[in-house]
């Protein structure tokens, strides 16, 4: 199947829900809350998996709990020739957690853990071989990463989730009427 998206019918996306949700469930315990066999829920799942539309199952630590409190998004504008080389340092360094190809003048994103502000001068220095950083400290996360929203799209066209209706209004949509009860 070439496109993912194809996959991704109601059942799919309330699995999809479900296990954003609690990513540890067992497969019984999730075919129960859907409705269906276990069997079944198995199968899509893995199909889902075999698609790239799960792509994995984390478990989120925190830094400051292994030592590394020091937090920072570094942008890097390579020299020359260098850009290949920077992508291998970014994944050959332990304490870099996401690197990002990004556009503009910076041409990487990498997000570095550090036990102390001495640790990411030495890290950042590595990267400075192979060309200029400009790098901003995390103070703090009042969004944390969480999961993507699963709404009703389907392939080619968005539904708007009904949740949404002051998304309604500012698209010059008729609003919602509710009825007292």
């Amino acid at each position: 199947m070439t496109d993912p998206s194809a996959l991704l019918d109601t059942v799919n996306r309330r699995l999809l829900r479900e296990l954003a949700a609690e990513p540890r469930i067992t497969m019984s315990a999730l075919a129960r809350r859907v409705g269906m066999s276990a069997p079944a829920v198995t199968e899509r799942v893995q199909r889902l998996e075999q698609a790239g539309v799960i792509t994995g199952y984390r478990t989120d630590v925190s830094p400051a709990a292994l030592g590394l409190p020091v937090t920072a998004f570094v942008r890097i504008r390579p020299v020359a020739g260098q850009l290949p080389k920077i992508a291998e340092l970014a994944a050959a360094t332990p304490e870099v957690s996401e690197c990002h190809r990004i556009s503009g003048e910076d041409c990487f994103l990498i997000k570095v853990h550090a036990g102390a502000i001495e640790d990411l001068e030495a890290i950042l220095d590595r990267f400075l071989t192979y060309g200029q950083t400009t790098t901003s400290f995390v103070v703090s996360t009042p969004v944390p990463p969480r999961a993507l929203p699963i709404t009703g799209c389907t392939a080619g066209r968005r539904n708007r989730p009904a949740d949404l209706p002051a998304v309604a209004r500012l698209a010059g949509e008729p609003r919602p009427v509710s009825r007292p009860s």
